[in-house]
């Protein structure tokens, strides 16, 4: 997150964009609501008091001690049991209090999403990552979970620029990429989506492997970050 200097005393909607880690959009649509205070220049663009952006970030830190005070609701689609009870195992540790409800299957996933609308969701690594393309993608067009931050794993965001070309080359039981969700990869679906977060790789190269338990335990003040963006 990009620190506000003194020296600052506005910025422009880029620059509050990435102090705050939302889009473009969503910093003009502050504006217009007022949560932002901001003008425009003769030359037409807009410049944000930073301290109107400080407050924001203040209002979000104490969003977040409150609803660490409570509870976390998550949903993990996975691809297999053993997996998801690993995952509930290491949660039961944390001192953030999460409740987590379990998918089998991307269907099962989209549908308790809409149906839940939980803090977060989860998705595993194992899922394939064209159907993880496809989850992500509705998960974010959906009025009801576009908003709700997404953790995947690290690996698949590597290997994200060549998801398209195994699409192409894997015909049959795996579902095809459309042109349209193609064209939003190329724009940028996951690379530019604040909500979309990455955690510890499953199957890192062998010089960075991480345990399971110690992989788990970095996952909470993901959770943490996670939480801190849908604040909103």
């Amino acid at each position: 997150m990009k620190a506000i200097t003194p020296e600052l005393e506005y910025l422009s909607t880029r620059q509050s964009a990435k102090v705050l880690q939302v889009s473009l959009g969503t910093v003009q649509k502050m504006v217009e609501l007022g949560e932002l205070i901001a003008w425009k220049t003769r030359g037409g663009h807009r410049r944000i008091l930073a301290s109107s952006l400080e407050q924001q970030l203040q209002r979000r830190k104490r969003a977040m001690r409150q609803k660490t005070s409570q509870h976390c609701i998550a949903l993990g689609i996975f691809r297999r049991s053993e997996n998801s009870e690993a995952l509930l195992s290491s949660i039961s540790d944390w001192q953030l209090k999460v409740e987590m409800a379990v998918a089998v299957d991307s269907l099962e996933g989209l549908m308790k999403a809409v149906s839940m609308a939980p803090d977060l969701i989860f998705l595993d690594a194992l899922i394939p990552p064209v159907e993880q393309v496809h989850l992500i993608h509705y998960l974010s067009k959906n009025k009801d979970t576009q908003r709700i931050p997404i953790l995947v794993d690290e690996g698949f965001i590597r290997l994200h620029p060549g998801v398209v070309t195994l699409a192409d080359e894997n015909h049959g039981a795996r579902p095809q990429l459309t042109d349209t969700i193609k064209e939003e990869l190329e724009n940028g679906l996951i690379e530019l989506n604040p909500l979309i977060i990455g955690y510890p790789a499953t199957n890192p190269d062998p010089s960075d492997s991480l345990p399971h338990a110690n992989r788990h335990s970095l996952l909470e003040p993901l959770f943490l970050e996670a939480l801190s963006r849908k604040c909103f």
